[in-house]
């Protein structure tokens, strides 16, 4: 997942190219609240100044007195932006955590105010684009398109109404996530008996409170192996009720706020409804589109859904004979044994081999052989939390960027798995910086954190956010630079990079038994794989049930949308899976508030990225031949290019369904 905050940077000092690209880590100067929020207001008024600086413009506007000067506007603000969009997400700090999102709600408005400036709109419209150089002109056309989305055009009356809403639209999505991120809900196991099924390792890790009862939590290492082994079904009920309700009841007012408040903007700006808006600057093109999108895919995968219910169905009976549904919380358990009747395989087996210490280094040399770049952990650079590591990135020699790691859970920490952006590089000014966010097992004393497959494949993905960030931080603006294209091609190449979780050949340069130290064998990842198949059209299903979900909170009028029945009766319609009385999912849907209506996206994408794989040699996945032409293809070029010429000038031709219909069909 990609988080979605503005892009950022560090300090700098003048508006025009430095001597120097800035090296120096995003914290310097900024470890106390104090230094930290002095840093941030002063990029806020050079931000200013450098807008006073372009209103004033006298001259006829060009791209040195027009262009240049509104990216470094960008540049501030981005900085702004990411810094604190991040730390209000990970700071153990609660004040640093308030100060952030202070200065969150800062940059929203200016860059609201922006977005609605006519004199800023007047200069960048007024530049002469017939010598304009390819990659400035499209920056300059999509600058262009984007104010007017903004509702520059609108009367001041109405500007005013618009700059209204996204500020409160801002507060109400910090409440959203915030109460999703505070709300860390108990379950007790009744005693040590209750865990039967799960690894031994996890038993280890959960010993009994003083009346023999055992903690749990809903977060991802604690719940997501209640949901697969745990043979008592009344376990893993109660964590799918505590799962299922986190930030409830607090989020259902608050979500109704943002979904009716979207509307009034939308329809401010002149369309129907806020799927219709946000839509309309994506690879899609409008909401309609989404909607038939939707559709095909359902429709492709039915029948392959139906049959996969039918067959935990059938496996439930041999428990409970006369059963006439598989419920909720039954879907990963059932699988689970499906996997372990008809391919011969225990996802346990593999989590000896997955240690977290190291996946992450393997992971680390996997990305640096594949794309050529070396990794080098930074022990000097300061960080938020004693738990977090620093990377440098160096390529030929040369630092090129750095990255941390911030992968366990913690009180008062974003509690799921994201890139977070911290800084966009700009060629010749400043390198480019982000972070993993996740929480996976490990981190404490005498726990090898050993992770199931499905936390690798999280780990290569959200790693390939991360690689496309560094890779498109080289260009001349911070307009176009990192991950900025169409926002429903953005989780394509981490889509793409998944598949190397699957690859034996990959797998054994760092998957050795933590106690053996014997590499995986092929058999067991080619065993996991046939595996894997099980279920595809379920979640395929699954995932446009929140597709649809999405969609149909944002298209149409809020007076229509109870989100607890919609969810109810699209859960109904789009998988065979019944809605569970008293669950509220949508109170800690996150994608509800950053991705609003496109949750398509993921699918949409994920479309691209079985494309794009068809390019690669599935004998040799380390190949580092086709994996440069990619990066130079795809990855470099960051939002300087429509996402469907990246990918024409990767593939050769236009995007087909072909690799994903291929994909889709596999293991029936």
């Amino acid at each position: 997942m990609l988080a979605t905050l503005l892009l950022g940077a560090t300090m700098i000092i003048n508006s025009g190219p430095a001597d120097k690209a800035d090296d120096s880590p995003f914290l310097t100067n900024m470890q106390t609240a104090d230094n930290y929020a002095k840093v941030l207001d002063g990029r806020l008024k050079h931000a200013k100044d450098l807008l006073d600086e372009l209103c004033k413009l006298k001259d006829k506007p060009n791209v040195d007195n027009a262009l240049s000067v509104y990216d470094n506007i960008l540049f501030e603000l981005d900085a702004v932006g990411l810094q604190a969009g991040l730390l209000e997400e990970v700071h153990p700090d609660s004040v640093m955590r308030s100060s952030s999102e202070l200065f969150s709600q800062k940059v929203s408005a200016f860059n609201n105010d922006l977005s609605l400036n006519r004199k800023v709109y007047e200069a960048l419209a007024g530049i002469d684009q017939s010598n304009l150089d390819a990659q400035a002109k499209y920056y300059l056309q999509k600058t262009l398109r984007d104010f007017k989305l903004s509702g520059v055009d609108k009367d001041e009356a109405t500007r005013a109404k618009i700059t209204e809403l996204r500020k409160e639209l801002v507060l109400i999505s910090q409440d959203f996530a915030r109460n999703i991120r505070d709300d860390v809900r108990l379950v007790f196991a009744d005693n040590v008996k209750e865990l039967a099924g799960l690894p031994k390792d996890y038993i280890e890790r959960h010993k009994p409170e003083p009346d023999g009862r055992i903690k749990l939590n809903i977060n991802y290492p604690d719940a997501l192996p209640v949901f697969t082994y745990a043979k008592s079904e009344s376990l893993r009920k109660r964590m799918y009720m505590e799962y299922n309700n986190r930030a409830f009841p607090k989020n259902i007012e608050v979500l109704d706020k943002m979904i009716s408040k979207r509307y009034e903007l939308a329809n401010l700006l002149g369309f129907p409804n806020w799927a219709a808006y946000v839509t309309a600057d994506k690879m899609i093109g409008n909401e309609k589109n989404a909607f038939d999108f939707i559709e095909k895919i359902t429709n492709a995968s039915h029948d392959r859904s139906g049959r996969e219910y039918q067959i935990l169905l059938d496996r439930k009976k041999q428990d409970i004979p006369g059963a006439t549904e598989i419920k909720a919380w039954e879907t990963s358990y059932y699988s689970e044994l499906v996997r372990k009747a008809k391919y011969d395989f225990d996802g346990q087996k593999v989590r000896p081999y997955f240690p977290y210490e190291e996946v992450k280094q393997g992971i680390l040399n996997v990305y640096s052989k594949l794309f050529g770049v070396e990794f080098h952990r930074n022990n000097s650079a300061p960080v938020w939390h004693p738990s977090v590591e620093c990377y440098d990135t160096y390529e030929n020699g040369i630092l090129v960027g750095r990255f941390y790691l911030d992968m366990h859970p913690r009180k008062n920490k974003y509690n799921h798995a994201a890139q977070f952006g911290i800084r966009n590089g700009v060629e010749g000014k400043q390198i480019p910086e982000s972070a993993l966010i996740c929480n996976f097992p490990g981190g404490e004393t005498g726990d090898p954190g050993l992770m199931e497959h499905g936390d690798v494949l999280t780990f290569f993905h959200e790693f390939g956010h991360l690689l496309h960030s560094l890779f498109a931080g080289h260009l001349k603006w911070i307009g176009v630079a990192g991950i900025s294209t169409e926002w429903d091609f953005v989780e394509a190449p981490s889509q793409l990079l998944e598949e190397w979780s699957w690859d034996p050949a990959t797998l054994q340069t760092f998957a050795l038994n933590y106690q053996t130290k014997e590499p995986i064998p092929t058999e067991l990842v080619q065993q996991m794989r046939r595996a894997n198949e099980f279920g595809k059209g379920l979640g395929v299903t699954g995932q446009m049930y929140y597709a649809k979900l999405s969609l149909s909170y944002y298209d149409r009028n809020p007076k229509e949308v109870n989100t607890t029945e919609l969810l109810k009766t699209l859960r109904e319609k789009y998988t065979p899976f019944k809605y569970v009385e008293g669950t509220h999912m949508q109170t800690s849907f996150g994608h509800l508030d950053g991705y609003s209506a496109i949750y398509y996206t993921y699918m949409w994408s994920l479309v691209i990225a079985k494309d794009l794989f068809s390019k690669f040699d599935k004998t040799d996945l380390l190949a580092h031949d086709i994996a440069k032409k990619y990066r130079d293809s795809v990855l470099a070029p960051g939002g300087s290019k429509p996402a469907s010429e990246l990918v024409k000038s990767f593939l050769g031709r236009d995007i087909d369904f072909a690799s994903w219909q291929e994909w889709l069909n596999e293991g029936e």
